[in-house]
């Protein structure tokens, strides 16, 4: 006959628990800062590197440097620069160690889906991170440029660039787990692969409401976000079916 676990028993399972938990937070948040360290050092140079979208479509003839409206701006800026890139570096560090804290209590076919799932989200952040540095920026600056009268000089705030360009990495890192988002739905019953497809006429309106909302108020940006976006969408179909039929195996 079994026995029902003692108080004792379980106050003891629950102080294992925090302290496993205590013991991730702190390894990491070491790893993090790890990181952190490693970048303060250089980070003129990263700063540097983010402004490049923005230089590199200035017209010819005109000062390429920013302007530093705070007096602080100029020194804060690269250094909370470093620390979303720490973050942004350590993330997959991060989830590991969420991943060992969640895993031992999961059956054996959810680690089988979940880590394809954890690893695909971490990728697909990275990806949507790197098509805005690399396309989106560039191609927003230089919509921004042609329509700039000549009498104006286009010379930011450091602080203010960076918020731009922060909310920019975050809405293409965030919209491009699109393809998770839908195959989470879908395993959990939520919805399936076939009605997906016959809402894709409702999804598309969707997405670009969304690229309007979570972009800045430009025509570029917004079909730069809501193209990927409809592809990713049919991505997302795609693994949900092929995914779906697995979940239910033993």
């Amino acid at each position: 006959m079994n026995r029902e676990p003692s108080g004792q028993d379980a106050e003891s399972s629950l102080m294992e628990h925090l302290l496993e938990l205590r013991t991730r937070l702190v390894r990491g948040l070491a790893g993090t800062g790890i990181i952190l360290l490693a970048l303060l050092p250089f980070v003129r140079q990263l700063y540097d590197h983010l402004a490049r979208p923005l230089i590199s479509q200035l017209p010819a003839g005109q000062a390429t440097q920013m302007i530093a409206s705070d007096p602080t701006s100029g020194f804060f800026a690269p250094i909370k620069l470093a620390f979303f890139l720490a973050l942004f570096l350590s993330s997959p560090w991060l989830l590991f160690q969420a991943w060992s804290f969640v895993a031992p209590g999961l059956y054996k076919h959810e680690k089988r889906l979940a880590m394809p799932l954890l690893v695909s989200a971490i990728l697909l952040f990275y990806a949507g991170c790197a098509f805005a540095y690399f396309l989106v920026l560039p191609s927003v600056f230089h919509a921004l440029t042609v329509f700039t009268p000549d009498i104006v000089t286009l010379a930011p705030d450091p602080a203010k660039y960076l918020d731009f360009v922060m909310v920019i990495f975050l809405a293409f890192g965030v919209s491009f787990e699109l393809p998770v988002a839908l195959v989470i739905m879908v395993l959990l019953g939520w919805v399936t692969p076939q009605q997906l497809r016959e809402g894709r006429g409702y999804a598309i309106v969707g997405v670009f409401v969304v690229a309007a909302l979570i972009t800045p108020p430009d025509v570029v940006s917004q079909l730069m976000l809501a193209i990927p976006m409809c592809l990713l969408y049919e991505l997302g179909i795609v693994a949900a079916g092929w995914l779906k039929p697995r979940a239910i195996e033993p």
